[in-house]
């Protein structure tokens, strides 16, 4: 089968606007990483999510990065991090030199446990060492239990960064998923449901928060003629350019996030059905974008397991992926505090990515269910 049938996971997809605003850049000689189009971008964006401010980055570890610097997370601090999800969401903390303390996932949304987290908080107040942040993922676009989370912030005095890098778009009780934190971040990764070839965002309520996020991510020049430095400063700042790109994609957003959930209904109508099939579930007061429709697998209803299924896939020409490895599993994580039980780790076992792109034809949808249900019945 030629290379050009491949069914990849998640591809870019262009919208065919993207090129007006990157010709008038060129056009402008505009490339440097300042430029109307990233003032425009971080404008539309904040309008989009209903957030009031933002500033657009380089990755979105680099926005989670900031929003640890912006709250003067330092040295052994203690920060509490969801375990099921990518290691860019847990990798900052290090980077400020404190300690990630990680925590179980729930069944349904496959997000941070209330449960657990209250654990390891009255643990915490019990030592007397308060964590400084709280990173809370919306897990493959599916929002986390927002209100429960945000109570035992509230209750704890514990600040809340809202991983959305794989959520823009989906939504909790009517509001976009990222204006409920302290701060939120967003990624415009190559595989995201919009991107700017690569790229993130801060956001916040807080102006002097994406103020501050502005002057760091410019290597934290003063107001001099001359290079003058009193702080550390970072090259986080997203191009002209690549907001450019993300204008273009911006303006789809709706009808990305409408046919990623049109994948989702194709699978889950096609395999749900199937003994043992399982699939993320979506609480009634939210709205995921689907950024990626998993799978389970319970062994004790199915024969195959899912790394023999992703084999399986990719000899028919479909790439698929393993459900994140929890951080508390991971080698350079493996002395850190972990709260919980097992439930992540049983996700991580049974549970596979299948391809998700928003430029999925239906022909293809079928493609890769025959192949699944191929393997499953063989």
């Amino acid at each position: 089968m030629a290379l050009s049938d491949k069914i990849w996971l998640s591809p870019p997809h262009m919208s065919g606007r993207e090129m007006r605003y990157i010709q008038e850049a060129f056009d402008n000689n505009w490339v440097a990483p300042a430029g109307p189009h990233l003032t425009a971008f971080e404008a539309q964006l904040a309008r989009y999510t209903g957030v009031a401010h933002a500033a657009a980055l380089s990755s979105g570890t680099a926005a989670i990065h900031l929003a640890l610097v912006l709250l003067n997370v330092q040295r052994d601090d203690l920060v509490i991090c969801q375990s099921l999800t990518f290691a860019g969401s847990a990798n900052p903390i290090v980077y400020q030199g404190a300690k990630p303390m990680f925590i179980d996932s729930e069944m349904a949304t496959w997000n941070i446990c209330p449960n657990a987290l209250e654990e390891a908080l009255k643990n915490c107040d019990r030592k007397g060492k308060k964590p400084k942040a709280l990173i809370g993922v919306h897990l493959y676009g599916m929002p986390m239990l927002t209100h429960e989370i945000l109570c035992l912030s509230q209750k704890y005095g514990v600040p809340i960064i809202e991983d959305a890098a794989e959520a823009l778009g989906s939504i909790y009780e009517g509001k976009k998923v990222g204006s409920f934190g302290d701060m939120s971040i967003i990624s415009f990764n190559g595989n995201k449901i919009i991107t700017t070839s690569g790229g993130g965002a801060l956001l916040s309520k807080h102006k002097d928060y994406i103020d501050k996020a502005h002057f760091l991510a410019m290597q934290a020049r003063d107001q001099a003629v001359h290079y003058e430095h009193s702080e550390i400063g970072y090259n986080y700042r997203m191009s002209n350019v690549c907001a450019g790109i993300g204008r273009g994609q911006l303006e789809v957003i709706e009808d990305r996030v409408l046919q990623r959930r049109k994948n989702y209904d194709w699978y889950y109508n096609n395999l749900s059905s199937i003994p043992g099939i399982g699939f993320q579930i979506e609480p009634k007061n939210a709205h995921s974008n689907r950024w990626l429709t998993a799978i389970t697998m319970d062994p004790n209803l199915i024969d195959t397991c899912p790394e023999q299924l992703r084999k399986h896939l990719d000899l028919h020409n479909i790439e698929s992926r393993p459900v994140w490895k929890p951080m508390h599993l991971q080698p350079v994580y493996k002395d850190a505090p972990y709260f919980g039980g097992k439930n992540a780790e049983l996700l991580f076992k049974r549970g596979l990515c299948l391809p998700s792109g928003s430029n999925l034809s239906e022909k293809n949808l079928s493609r890769i269910t025959q192949a699944i249900r191929e393997k499953l019945y063989t």
